[in-house]
């Protein structure tokens, strides 16, 4: 007996989808047959994971723009329903640092402060609601996936704003699966550890990458982002239909053993 998982008749809409993490969130669900909208401030990246994408014999559709602005936030998700019938899944993957580094908490200016709150909460805020207002015009429910992080279950030394923002994702994700139940909308939050993306693994040395394997209880290499598009996908079917409000993390266990300030990162 096989338990198959099918997205079939399903459209989804994954923001951050240009590169890594969102990039093998949007193949994967394609993969399970779902027709997929790919968000990304950076056109060429957009493009190129929707033709993977297609590659897997589904509708691919590049939307260009800034998700932290919340006029195009409403813009493209609305558009994304209108030409693939609605949206289903909405898998909001946006965040990160930017053009900041990490840095004791004294040294971060206010307006870096500002840039990584809104380019990680606010655009986070601003895509669920998007998402859950067109799910509930066209009566269909819907599933949203929140990609938060590992950091929001240590201290986040260096990445104090960072940490914070991602920790108040988790918090708004479940103040949202209550508010959204009514219109069968499940919401769900997943963390990935430190995953070996492009731009993650050009800035690990040789020597912190060893440690951070080191800390790793099941051992092996640091997380791929099929890993976390794994479980994406496993909370966007119907295996998980009465999951709502969790925060699942995948990192190989790492949270449980890394407690050395020097080992944050991810």
């Amino acid at each position: 007996m096989t338990i198959p998982i099918t997205l079939a008749g399903t459209s989804a809409l994954v923001t951050g989808g240009g590169a890594g993490i969102g990039r093998a969130v949007a193949v994967r669900l394609a993969q399970a047959g779902a027709n997929v909208a790919v968000t990304d401030i950076v056109a060429t990246a957009a493009w190129e994971t929707c033709e993977l994408v297609r590659a897997e014999g589904r509708e691919g559709i590049a939307l260009i723009g800034d998700m932290t602005d919340p006029d195009q936030v409403d813009q493209l998700i609305e558009e994304a329903a209108q030409r693939l019938g609605g949206v289903h899944i909405g898998v909001n993957n946006v965040g990160m640092l930017g053009k900041h580094t990490a840095a004791p908490f004294l040294e971060w200016t206010a307006r870096a402060m500002s840039d990584v709150v809104t380019g990680n909460l606010l655009a986070t805020m601003y895509s669920c609601r998007a998402e859950a207002t067109a799910m509930i015009s066209r009566g269909i429910g819907g599933v949203i996936v929140n990609v938060t992080s590992g950091e929001t279950t240590r201290p986040a030394v260096r990445l104090a704003p960072y940490g914070a923002a991602k920790a108040a994702i988790n918090h708004l994700t479940r103040t949202l699966a209550i508010e959204l139940a009514p219109h069968r909308i499940r919401v769900n939050a997943v963390a990935p550890g430190t995953t070996l993306t492009h731009d993650v693994a050009a800035r690990l040395g040789a020597e912190y990458r060893q440690a951070l394997k080191a800390s790793i209880p099941l051992g092996g290499e640091l997380s791929d982002p099929r890993d976390l598009a794994d479980l994406v996908l496993f909370l966007a079917s119907d295996l998980a239909a009465h999951t709502t409000g969790q925060f699942l993390l995948s990192d190989n266990g790492a949270f449980l053993s890394r407690s050395r300030p020097e080992l944050t990162a991810g």
